[in-house]
Protein backbone atom coordinates (compact mmCIF):
# COMPACT_ATOMS: atom_id res chain seq x y z
CA UNK A 1 0.00 0.00 0.00
CA UNK A 2 0.78 3.47 -0.38
CA UNK A 3 2.58 5.86 2.11
CA UNK A 4 -0.58 8.23 3.36
CA UNK A 5 -0.63 11.37 5.04
CA UNK A 6 -3.69 10.98 6.35
CA UNK A 7 -5.51 8.16 8.56
CA UNK A 8 -9.57 8.41 8.86
CA UNK A 9 -10.68 6.33 11.15
CA UNK A 10 -14.29 4.86 12.58
CA UNK A 11 -14.91 4.36 16.50
CA UNK A 12 -16.62 1.70 17.21
CA UNK A 13 -14.98 -1.67 16.69
CA UNK A 14 -11.99 0.02 15.05
CA UNK A 15 -10.34 2.08 18.00
CA UNK A 16 -12.64 1.57 21.03
CA UNK A 17 -14.32 -2.01 22.03
CA UNK A 18 -17.48 -0.85 22.93
CA UNK A 19 -20.01 -3.50 22.33
CA UNK A 20 -20.58 -4.49 26.12
CA UNK A 21 -21.34 -0.73 26.71
CA UNK A 22 -23.64 -0.76 24.27
CA UNK A 23 -25.01 -3.72 25.34
CA UNK A 24 -25.74 -3.11 28.22
CA UNK A 25 -27.24 0.44 27.58
CA UNK A 26 -29.38 -0.76 25.26
CA UNK A 27 -30.90 -3.35 27.62
CA UNK A 28 -31.35 -0.76 30.56
CA UNK A 29 -33.20 1.59 28.21
CA UNK A 30 -35.81 -1.67 27.20
CA UNK A 31 -36.09 -3.13 30.42
CA UNK A 32 -36.75 0.92 31.55
CA UNK A 33 -39.34 0.58 29.19
CA UNK A 34 -41.09 -2.65 29.36
CA UNK A 35 -39.30 -3.78 26.40
CA UNK A 36 -37.77 -7.38 25.84
CA UNK A 37 -34.17 -6.88 26.09
CA UNK A 38 -31.35 -8.19 23.58
CA UNK A 39 -28.08 -10.72 23.48
CA UNK A 40 -24.55 -8.92 22.67
CA UNK A 41 -24.62 -10.72 19.74
CA UNK A 42 -27.72 -9.00 18.54
CA UNK A 43 -26.58 -5.62 19.47
CA UNK A 44 -23.68 -6.65 17.71
CA UNK A 45 -25.47 -6.70 14.48
CA UNK A 46 -27.27 -3.35 15.16
CA UNK A 47 -24.48 -1.23 15.55
CA UNK A 48 -22.88 0.76 12.63
CA UNK A 49 -25.98 3.24 11.59
CA UNK A 50 -26.08 5.10 14.76
CA UNK A 51 -27.96 5.49 18.05
CA UNK A 52 -31.21 5.80 16.34
CA UNK A 53 -31.19 2.95 14.02
CA UNK A 54 -29.21 0.68 16.75
CA UNK A 55 -32.63 1.61 18.79
CA UNK A 56 -34.48 1.37 16.46
CA UNK A 57 -33.62 -2.11 15.70
CA UNK A 58 -33.52 -3.28 18.99
CA UNK A 59 -37.46 -2.02 19.96
CA UNK A 60 -39.95 -4.65 18.11
CA UNK A 61 -41.64 -2.70 15.94
CA UNK A 62 -39.58 -0.04 15.78
CA UNK A 63 -40.52 3.38 15.23
CA UNK A 64 -43.72 1.97 15.26
CA UNK A 65 -43.93 0.72 18.56
CA UNK A 66 -45.31 3.82 20.99
CA UNK A 67 -42.19 3.06 23.63
CA UNK A 68 -39.54 3.54 21.01
CA UNK A 69 -39.00 7.67 21.54
CA UNK A 70 -38.78 6.84 25.17
CA UNK A 71 -36.52 3.88 24.41
CA UNK A 72 -34.18 6.18 22.49
CA UNK A 73 -34.23 9.34 24.82
CA UNK A 74 -33.68 6.62 27.50
CA UNK A 75 -30.37 4.90 25.99
CA UNK A 76 -28.86 8.81 25.20
CA UNK A 77 -29.26 9.58 28.81
CA UNK A 78 -27.91 6.52 30.45
CA UNK A 79 -24.81 5.97 27.77
CA UNK A 80 -23.94 9.53 28.06
CA UNK A 81 -23.37 8.21 31.76
CA UNK A 82 -21.66 5.07 31.68
CA UNK A 83 -19.87 4.94 28.10
CA UNK A 84 -16.58 4.55 29.73
CA UNK A 85 -17.78 1.69 32.10
CA UNK A 86 -16.10 -1.12 30.30
CA UNK A 87 -15.33 0.70 26.76
CA UNK A 88 -10.93 0.05 25.91
CA UNK A 89 -9.08 0.29 23.04
CA UNK A 90 -8.20 -2.70 21.49
CA UNK A 91 -4.57 -3.96 21.78
CA UNK A 92 -2.20 -2.30 19.72
CA UNK A 93 -4.06 0.56 19.46
CA UNK A 94 -2.84 3.21 21.14
CA UNK A 95 0.39 2.23 19.95
CA UNK A 96 -0.21 2.17 16.36
CA UNK A 97 -1.73 5.72 16.63
CA UNK A 98 1.41 6.72 18.67
CA UNK A 99 3.72 5.81 15.99
CA UNK A 100 1.55 7.27 13.22
CA UNK A 101 1.36 10.49 15.36
CA UNK A 102 5.64 10.39 16.12
CA UNK A 103 5.67 10.11 11.55
CA UNK A 104 3.69 13.31 11.17
CA UNK A 105 0.70 11.64 9.73
CA UNK A 106 -2.77 13.48 10.35
CA UNK A 107 -5.58 11.48 12.09
CA UNK A 108 -9.23 11.79 12.20
CA UNK A 109 -12.50 10.05 13.61
CA UNK A 110 -15.55 10.35 12.43
CA UNK A 111 -18.74 8.22 13.67
CA UNK A 112 -22.05 7.66 13.69
CA UNK A 113 -22.19 7.66 17.33
CA UNK A 114 -23.78 11.09 18.35
CA UNK A 115 -21.29 14.12 18.51
CA UNK A 116 -21.13 14.33 22.09
CA UNK A 117 -20.16 11.00 23.29
CA UNK A 118 -17.87 10.93 20.07
CA UNK A 119 -15.87 13.73 21.54
CA UNK A 120 -15.74 12.55 24.56
CA UNK A 121 -14.28 8.92 23.96
CA UNK A 122 -11.69 10.43 22.24
CA UNK A 123 -10.73 13.24 24.57
CA UNK A 124 -10.29 10.58 27.14
CA UNK A 125 -8.57 7.65 25.05
CA UNK A 126 -6.54 9.66 22.39
CA UNK A 127 -7.06 13.22 23.31
CA UNK A 128 -2.79 13.05 22.33
CA UNK A 129 -3.15 11.63 18.87
CA UNK A 130 -6.70 12.48 17.29
CA UNK A 131 -6.78 15.75 16.00
CA UNK A 132 -10.08 15.84 14.88
CA UNK A 133 -13.24 14.03 16.09
CA UNK A 134 -16.70 14.12 14.23
CA UNK A 135 -20.06 12.60 15.33
CA UNK A 136 -23.68 12.43 14.38
CA UNK A 137 -25.39 15.67 14.88
CA UNK A 138 -22.53 18.23 13.25
CA UNK A 139 -25.26 19.01 10.74
CA UNK A 140 -24.42 17.07 7.91
CA UNK A 141 -25.58 13.36 6.75
CA UNK A 142 -24.09 10.52 8.76
CA UNK A 143 -22.07 7.92 7.30
CA UNK A 144 -22.37 6.09 4.52
CA UNK A 145 -22.85 9.63 3.24
CA UNK A 146 -19.15 11.13 2.79
CA UNK A 147 -20.15 14.62 4.42
CA UNK A 148 -18.20 13.41 7.59
CA UNK A 149 -15.44 12.57 5.95
CA UNK A 150 -14.79 15.85 3.88
CA UNK A 151 -15.37 18.19 7.09
CA UNK A 152 -13.15 15.90 8.50
CA UNK A 153 -10.02 16.69 5.91
CA UNK A 154 -11.40 20.23 5.89
CA UNK A 155 -10.81 20.75 9.16
CA UNK A 156 -7.54 19.00 8.70
CA UNK A 157 -6.28 21.35 5.99
CA UNK A 158 -5.79 17.74 4.30
CA UNK A 159 -6.10 16.79 0.86
CA UNK A 160 -7.79 14.03 -0.56
CA UNK A 161 -5.55 12.17 -2.24
CA UNK A 162 -3.35 11.57 0.37
CA UNK A 163 -5.94 10.11 2.81
CA UNK A 164 -7.06 6.62 3.63
CA UNK A 165 -10.27 5.16 5.63
CA UNK A 166 -10.38 2.73 8.20
CA UNK A 167 -13.99 0.44 9.69
CA UNK A 168 -14.51 -2.46 10.75
CA UNK A 169 -17.59 -2.40 9.02
CA UNK A 170 -19.96 -2.72 5.63
CA UNK A 171 -21.12 0.94 6.23
CA UNK A 172 -17.19 1.87 6.70
CA UNK A 173 -16.66 0.39 2.99
CA UNK A 174 -19.25 2.64 1.63
CA UNK A 175 -18.34 5.46 3.15
CA UNK A 176 -14.95 5.36 1.94
CA UNK A 177 -16.12 4.49 -1.59
CA UNK A 178 -18.71 7.34 -1.29
CA UNK A 179 -16.04 9.48 -0.05
CA UNK A 180 -13.17 8.43 -2.91
CA UNK A 181 -10.63 7.30 -0.59
CA UNK A 182 -9.40 3.70 -0.18
CA UNK A 183 -10.76 1.34 2.56
CA UNK A 184 -8.13 -0.79 4.63
CA UNK A 185 -10.94 -2.91 6.77
CA UNK A 186 -9.91 -4.29 10.25
CA UNK A 187 -10.93 -7.88 11.73
CA UNK A 188 -11.09 -7.04 15.14
CA UNK A 189 -13.99 -5.41 14.88
CA UNK A 190 -18.09 -6.01 14.95
CA UNK A 191 -17.83 -7.63 11.40
CA UNK A 192 -16.20 -11.52 10.51
CA UNK A 193 -14.33 -11.42 7.47
CA UNK A 194 -16.88 -13.00 5.23
CA UNK A 195 -19.25 -10.46 6.13
CA UNK A 196 -16.68 -8.08 5.00
CA UNK A 197 -15.26 -9.34 2.02
CA UNK A 198 -19.04 -10.25 0.64
CA UNK A 199 -19.80 -6.01 1.09
CA UNK A 200 -16.58 -4.70 -0.83
CA UNK A 201 -13.80 -5.35 0.92
CA UNK A 202 -10.47 -5.03 -0.58
CA UNK A 203 -7.48 -4.70 2.24
CA UNK A 204 -8.13 -6.17 5.52
CA UNK A 205 -5.59 -6.51 8.12
CA UNK A 206 -5.48 -8.45 11.67
CA UNK A 207 -3.46 -6.36 13.42
CA UNK A 208 -3.19 -2.33 14.52
CA UNK A 209 0.41 -3.56 13.50
CA UNK A 210 -0.31 -4.18 10.37
CA UNK A 211 -1.25 -0.48 9.37
CA UNK A 212 1.69 0.99 9.99
CA UNK A 213 3.31 -1.04 7.38
CA UNK A 214 1.46 0.36 4.84
CA UNK A 215 3.35 3.84 6.04
CA UNK A 216 6.76 2.50 5.34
Amino acid sequence: MKDYDTYIFDLDGTLLSTLDDLAICTNYALKSNGLPERSTDEVRRFVGNGVFKLMERAVPQGQANPKFESAYNTFREYYLLHSLDNTRPYPGIVEMLSELRRRDKRIAVVSNKFCTATEELCRHFFKQYVEVAIGEGNGVRKKPAPDEVEMALKKLGAQRSGAVYVGDSDVDIATARNSGLPCVSVLWGFRDKEFLLKHGATTLISSPEELLATTD
